[in-house]
């Protein structure tokens, strides 16, 4: 075992090849699990028993710096956004982090977790363990302030008085235990927050109500990115009577995986007049991503055990497949269309050290929360297999700890 302090000289990458002693951190966060309820606590462990890492991930001073400037460089290429706009709440810079570099794989416009991770670091911090989290200080007034802004820049001083929190069938959902969270520090700051399906909101001519009462902010969780199977709610919004966050807008200007596919195009960066300093930054950082054509289905069979292919409007690792993972029939369903192709950047590993168990590596993604160009905290998730998928023993959430 070594001590979960970063020694002198110490780097973030011989840190993740060892195990630490992590007894202080689970005891505090199961402390901060139990402190939710009986029910919240039986929630989580019944559906998301691998929701959190058995252990911290370490990042550099270089590696936090390289991931702000490719979200500053994010910011400047997808420009201002409209006056009286919403600006779309906890964007999830996805990066993989490895011994060439630091590389967004994507970005996420309703990334989960969150409220989870807050939990997590604040656990830490009230229990006074070492390592520096990668976050803001004081997360929950953080986040309430977030939301209370994305209503003020529409409706300036009037107070937001009830949200909707909304998802398909959301009582179902892996992640609803955050659901239940982020509805308990809303109402703690006197906000009446439902959480709802699609369904159970009714368009009228003043508004957007859910259970009888009018609400004033809908906090976006569906996967629908468009909306384009939710026409009441994408009308409402396009009426501006409802603030929705994150809204269509600000997946196409984002998250939709084909921007990957211009911001690793030089050609494309110059033509779109972004700073010469940013390019070198977006090039440097954004694995080279293609869009899939059909009438190149030989080349990209031959080259595919380079590539990992994404679905342009996927979410959650559904339909994303390795290539040198690839079978024939998948493959000829990719050159379909739809897809794009990003250059294969290998995810970091993390040592786990198990009770009873043998060591084991986890690959793991660093996700960066951003509001408005703003990073909030980052956390790390923790894996087997070729997609995150919170499935894995000892894998999880885990704190992103910065090394001396």
């Amino acid at each position: 075992m070594v001590d979960m302090v970063p020694q002198a000289g110490g780097d973030a990458a011989r840190l993740n090849g060892q195990c630490q002693d992590v007894s202080r951190m689970d005891e505090a966060l199961q402390g901060a699990i139990r402190v939710q309820g009986d029910e919240w606590q039986a929630l989580v462990q019944e559906r998301c028993p691998h929701l959190f890492a058995s252990a911290p991930v370490f990042i550099s001073a270089s590696q936090l710096r390289q991931m702000r400037a490719v979200i500053a460089a994010v910011e400047e290429v997808v420009g201002v956004p409209a006056p009286h706009s919403a600006r779309g709440v906890f964007y999830g810079y996805d990066f993989h982090l490895n011994a060439q570099g630091v590389h967004l794989i994507e970005i996420n416009t309703n990334a989960g977790g969150a409220f989870l991770n807050a939990l997590l670091i604040d656990s830490q911090r009230a229990a006074d363990l070492p390592g520096t989290a990668v976050a803001a200080a004081d997360l929950e007034q953080r986040f309430l302030a977030m939301f209370r802004n994305e209503w003020r820049l529409m409706h300036g001083d009037a107070p937001l008085t009830c949200i909707a929190i909304v998802d398909e069938r959301p009582e179902a959902q892996y992640l609803y235990p955050e659901f239940l969270l982020a509805q308990r520090m809303f109402e703690h700051a006197g906000i009446v927050t439902l959480i709802a399906g699609p369904a159970d909101l009714q368009a009228r001519d003043d508004g957007v109500y859910c259970n009888g009462r009018r609400v004033d902010l809908v906090y976006n969780r569906l996967t629908d990115f468009d909306l384009q199977g939710h026409v009441p709610l994408r009308s409402a919004w396009a009426r501006q009577q409802v603030v929705l966050t994150p809204d269509p807008a600000h997946y196409a200007r984002y998250a939709d995986k084909r921007n990957l596919v211009q911001w690793s195009d030089a050609a494309w960066l110059h033509a779109a007049g972004v700073s010469q300093s940013n390019i070198d930054v977006l090039l440097n950082d954004i694995p080279p991503t293609k869009l899939v054509r059909a009438e190149e289905a030989e080349r990209w069979w031959t080259e595919r055990k380079s590539w990992f292919f994404k679905p342009v409007t996927g979410y959650g690792s559904k339909g994303a497949y390795r290539g040198d993972k690839v079978t024939k029939r998948v493959f000829e369903e990719i050159m379909q269309g739809g897809y794009v192709a990003q250059r294969l950047q290998p995810p970091g590993e993390r040592v786990v050290c198990l009770p009873d168990s043998e060591p084991q590596s986890l690959k793991y993604d660093v996700r960066c929360y951003v509001y408005d160009g703003e990073l909030q905290l980052a956390a790390a998730r923790l894996y087997q297999g070729q997609t995150t998928n919170f499935r894995t023993p000892g894998g999880g959430f885990a704190p992103v700890l910065l090394t001396a």
